[in-house]
């Protein structure tokens, strides 16, 4: 969204900064991506004054002007504008200027006579497109002024990132209000010059109820309540469409907006004044005349302003007269209904268009508009008669006529405001520290809602520009971003961690990861879109892709990495080492059902197999690049994290794979690359065991073992043998040495033995003790170890 810097300041009654505008807008509503000067170009020009005009003495139709530019002397200029009159100031480019466009004044003769400089006209100067006369200037400054001093067109564009959920911010007037909070200023909305002695009649806050009525002759029929929840029509008759005024053409062209006609320009003027998109309709052009609001019929068709034939659909709203549609409702209009010069009689509709029909019209048209950008988000429908009266007054002003009858308005279901409840403690909760009520009614009150204190609560009504806000929680964003989200403390406060555990695909991704760019390879993760081209034949379509180019689910992660690389190597990159870790799709075998996903693991490496050192020496440009071999590291080190229990080992008949196509530059390493499917198990339950109530007995038993016999195969038999009994066996010693036989070891273990249910006896301990001595004894050929 581009703003006027200078617009805004009309609405706030004060002077503004470019840069504080930003600032401001980024630290509390929205980010900014630029303030963009307009009209600096015409630094150089001054207002100078004609002292006199003379005949030139070899041309009939260029005249010889003395121009007072400030400097002392006179200027003899050549002119060919037969409108230079002396006395009048007129915007001067002495030699040496330069203009828009880039055009730099040389002192040159003509006929000649020697000019020192141009006297310009609008179109020159980038103010217009008329370039018969000279631009006469209504200005008491002294020659020699610079001309954007004089003049006051010096602006500024603002160029906000408006979110999707902000259609408040697509109008002069929302940001004017988002900046007024931190100004401490008020938004007013000029007056409109020449308006003074009208009013709309019968401008009403509770619009009947009717599906049809006539308006000054014109039948207007709301078959379709759906599509259009708000419908209102008003006819001015005896207009005089003609170029707009300056200050209409003017504040247009300082967001990049062409000056049509007055009436066009009216529309458009409130469009990005207030955010209502308007329309206007030739009266004469409309057979009937009629204005119907229905949907489509099958194989309706429609040539849009563009002039482009387009098909229409049962599920789009249109506007028609008595016979065709006139309008795609909330995208374009045609050519048909299309206000012109000989127009005498309009009739203006303003409108709620449901914001998701228009989206989808929209998008099956192929065709956007600032209106459908501003209804498929949602307007204001609470405000539409004050923008329709406005609009009209407007009209009315800069092309005179008159509305003889109120307009018609209806509404399937009258609209209140809608009401959030907001509750001190909650603030105080999700934002971390008190925030006052007084100070919560304070800053939702300066962005237009109105708090009301309900028991312990605030009823808070929501205005109609704020279809986003329709939650507690999203009051308590407004507190916090109105406040500032730098007045918050920044230290961590206490927290309970949550108790809830990951998962384990989550886990075992967040391992490899680590792993990956901690493996010493010089990998660097990427992550890229999951949404591209077609990677393959099963590659899973999206049923509304947002371009042609992203239609797709990606079936594979290499795709995308090498996309990645070719963007390295555009930027001059050429040792790229890449990994990501991902989801893919593929087809789940039934069209009704989703796509099956799968995680992946890709890498890909390109350029040199290492940095260049300062050891290399003259060797430095010659460095190895990466290879064949290089891949097969990198492939078993892929496969040793994600299955870290397996072995790579070449196949009997298996065969190298080469390097991976791609839009390479000569001077490109080849590129490399593997990827393998990640299939995370799922990890074992945790058991838990009570804490023992009973009383252990603990026995130790030294035992001679064979020299070939291992200690692990002893205790196994005896685990075996001391059965529930047996709660834990711990090796204690092991001795070597006199008293023992040639070729053996004596053993010596802790067994400790409990009962869960019960006090166990010296005698149970004994029997089970006994018995896992002689099963060892029998087996293994183990002995007792004698003192």
């Amino acid at each position: 969204m581009i703003v006027s810097r200078r617009w805004l300041e009309a609405l706030l009654g004060r002077p503004l900064e470019g840069k504080d505008v930003a600032d401001r807008l980024a630290r509390q509503v929205a980010p900014v991506d630029g303030v963009v000067p307009i009209h600096q170009d015409l630094r150089d020009v001054l207002v100078a004054r004609v002292l006199e005009v003379k005949q030139h003495p070899n041309a009939d139709r260029l005249s010889l002007c003395q121009v007072d530019a400030g400097g002392g002397a006179p200027l003899e200029v050549v002119c060919g504008a037969p409108n230079v009159q002396a006395g009048k100031s007129y915007p001067f480019a002495p030699v040496g200027a330069t203009l828009p466009g880039g055009l730099k004044l040389e002192r040159r003769q003509i006929r000649g006579i020697e000019s020192n400089g141009m006297l310009c006209s609008a179109k020159e100067l980038g103010l217009g497109v008329d370039q018969a006369g000279i631009l006469e200037l209504q200005t008491d400054a002294a020659p020699g002024t610079p001309f954007l001093d004089a003049i006051p067109i010096a602006d500024e564009q603002i160029i906000i990132d408006v979110s999707a959920n902000r259609p408040d911010l697509l109008c002069h007037r929302g940001v004017a209000r988002e900046l007024a909070v931190s100004l401490g200023a008020t938004v007013k909305l000029p007056e409109i010059v020449g308006s003074a002695d009208r009013r709309m009649v019968g401008r009403s806050a509770h619009p009947p109820i009717r599906p049809s009525a006539v308006v000054d002759g014109v039948t207007v029929q709301l078959e379709d309540p759906e599509g259009a929840p708000r419908y209102m029509i008003a006819v001015i008759r005896g207009v005089k469409v003609g170029p707009s005024p300056a200050w209409l053409a003017a504040r247009l062209q300082s967001i990049g907006q062409r000056s049509v006609n007055n009436i066009v320009d009216a529309t458009n003027y409130i469009l990005f004044e207030i955010n209502q998109p308007l329309h206007a309709f030739d009266f004469a052009k409309l057979r009937g005349p009629a204005v119907v609001v229905r949907r489509a019929k099958p194989g309706e068709q429609i040539v849009t302003l563009d002039g482009v034939t387009r098909k229409l659909t049962p599920e789009m709203t249109v506007i028609c007269d008595a016979e065709r549609p006139t309008i795609v409702a909330g995208v374009m209009g045609s050519a048909e209904s299309e206000v012109t010069e000989n127009t005498t009689d309009i009739v203006l509709e303003a409108a709620y268009f449901q914001p998701t029909r228009v989206r989808r019209t929209r998008r099956a048209l192929g065709l956007s508009s600032e209106s459908s950008y501003r209804f498929e988000r949602g307007i204001d429908m609470l405000s539409m008669p004050d923008a329709l009266g406005r609009a009209s007054d407007l009209i009315r002003a800069v092309a005179g006529g008159e509305m003889r009858e109120p307009p018609w308005d209806a509404t399937p279901e009258p609209q209140k405001p809608r009401s959030v409840f907001l509750r001190e403690a909650r603030v105080s909760q999700l934002l971390g520290v008190p925030v006052p009520r007084k100070e919560v009614e304070r800053l939702l009150s300066a962005v237009g809602f109105v708090a009301a204190p309900k028991d312990d609560r605030l009823a808070v009504q929501v205005p109609g520009w704020r279809p986003d806000v329709t939650r507690e929680v999203d009051l308590i964003e407004e507190v916090a971003r109105l406040r500032g989200y730098d007045s918050f403390p920044d230290e961590l406060r206490p927290y309970r961690p949550g108790t809830v555990p990951d998962a384990p695909a989550e886990l075992t991704l967040r391992r490899i990861r680590a792993q990956l760019v901690a493996s010493g390879t010089g990998l660097l993760e990427a992550r890229t879109l999951p949404l591209g081209p077609a990677d393959g034949p099963d590659a899973v379509a999206v049923l509304n892709p947002l371009s042609a180019e992203e239609a797709h689910l990606r079936s594979r992660l290499l795709p995308g990495l090498i996309r990645r690389v070719e963007y390295n190597w555009a930027m001059g990159n050429r040792d790229i080492r890449l990994f990501e870790v991902g989801t893919v799709f593929r087809p789940s075998g039934r069209p009704a059902d989703r796509p099956t996903e799968d995680l992946h693991l890709a890498i890909v490496l390109t350029g040199a197999r290492h940095p260049a050192h300062w050891t290399d020496g003259t060797n430095a440009a010659k460095l190895p690049d990466m290879d064949i071999w290089d891949l097969k590291q990198h492939f078993e080190l892929a496969v040793g994290l994600v299955a870290r229990s397996d072995d790579v080992q070449p196949a009997a008949n298996g065969s190298s794979g080469g390097p991976l196509e791609a839009d390479a530059p000569k001077w490109a390493a080849p590129l490399f690359g593997l990827e393998v499917r990640i299939v995370v198990a799922t990890p074992s339950p945790v058991r838990y065991q009570a804490l023992p109530t009973q009383p252990p007995v603990v026995r130790d038993i030294s035992l001679v073992l064979p020299g070939s016999l291992t200690a692990g195969a002893v205790e196994g038999v005896l685990r075996r043998e001391g059965g529930a009994l047996l709660e834990r066996l711990d090796v204690l010693d092991e001795y070597r040495g006199p008293g023992l036989p040639a070729g053996t070891r004596g053993v010596t273990w802790r067994c400790t033995f409990r009962a869960s249910d019960r006090t166990l006896t010296e005698r149970e301990a004994v029997e089970v003790l006994e018995r896992m001595l002689r099963a060892a004894e029998a087996e293994l050929d183990v002995h007792r170890r004698q003192a």
